[in-house]
């Protein structure tokens, strides 16, 4: 089996190393500049593919040179995860048994580019992994493979992105198997496209914490943004990152939203709109990470504050 794989996130490296044997070339999006210096910020795909000595081609889009020379591989499946890339028609009909795409969710629903976000934020209990026959629609391929897993307590995007994409290395080989077993794509399911839900594209206003809110659901943001935009509030007029919370508690003393009700070893309790929560993880503008109790430690007027307030 020749394989082009398409991928360009930490999600697509399992999945490659699993299929890495079969693999021909590896196709990843361009590294983006990062930082104030504007060096560029090479994406894990491609260290992957570099590490496992696997010819590369890198991206913006269909349109760049580089993307004429797939059909020269001669490939007879691609396997798409986490491309970031909507593939054209014209690349799709290259592989001589299709293209099949990695989906984590249980599509039809949350087409796009932030299921494993969205299904934390939602308080899903249930998420899942799908494989589909791609075609040129977002998210809209038959159905070749599908199964359910529970959404962990407690578990943030990065935690749940790992598992699923180890799950996916373990999936991807026997699928591949029963494609070169009949010579031909597996037909699949088509989806319930009346069932269809989709996900925006993650922007950085979706991480500010709006105190409002009740405790349960600011505490499934910090767990859906951790990674991108992660979720954030303003202390004294400075930008606060908040990696991790702890227990909500069912009430509060305070009376104001936003307010810092106390400080504990367990770390910064802080009213919301329903409940309270307890900040345990945290960044301060232009300061390093660090746990809230030792944050607070510096800090010792934090009870009475109000967070949010710019």
């Amino acid at each position: 089996m020749r394989i082009v794989f398409f991928g360009s996130s930490g999600f697509s490296v399992p999945a490659l190393k699993a299929v890495a044997d079969e693999t021909v070339c590896v196709v990843t999006r361009k590294a983006k500049p990062k930082g104030r210096g504007l060096g560029l910020d090479d994406n894990e795909v491609k260290k992957a593919a570099l590490d496992l000595n696997l010819p590369l081609l890198e991206i913006d889009s269909f349109r760049d040179p580089a993307a004429q020379d797939i059909p020269g591989w001669d490939p007879d499946l691609f396997v798409v995860a986490s491309f970031g890339l909507i593939v054209p028609k014209w690349v799709l009909d290259i592989p001589s048994y299709g293209p099949i795409n990695v989906h984590p969710s249980l599509l039809p629903l949350y087409r796009g580019p932030a299921p494993m976000q969205w299904a934390i934020l939602s308080g899903d209990e249930m998420t899942g992994i799908t494989l589909i026959r791609m075609n040129e629609k977002m998210d809209e391929g038959d159905i070749v493979y599908q199964e359910k897993t529970e959404i962990r307590e407690g578990e943030d995007f990065r935690d749940l992105s790992e598992r699923l994409a180890h799950r996916v290395a373990q999936i991807l080989p026997g699928i591949i198997d029963t494609v070169r077993t009949r010579e031909k794509m597996i037909e699949g399911e088509v989806q319930d496209h009346s069932c269809a839900t989709y996900t925006p594209v993650i922007n950085k206003e979706m991480g500010r914490i709006d105190w409002q809110e009740a405790a349960e659901k600011i505490g499934r943001q910090v767990r859906a943004f951790i990674s991108w935009p992660t979720a954030y509030t303003f202390l004294d007029g400075k930008m606060l990152k908040i990696f991790e919370v702890g227990q909500v508690e069912v009430s509060g003393t305070a009376t104001v939203p936003g307010e810092i009700i106390k400080v504990s070893r367990d770390g910064i309790h802080v009213n919301a709109g329903q409940g309270s929560l307890i900040i345990k993880d945290l960044q301060m503008e232009n300061k390093k990470r660090m746990k809230a109790y030792d944050f607070a430690q510096g800090r010792r007027d934090l009870p009475g504050k109000v967070l949010g307030r710019i």
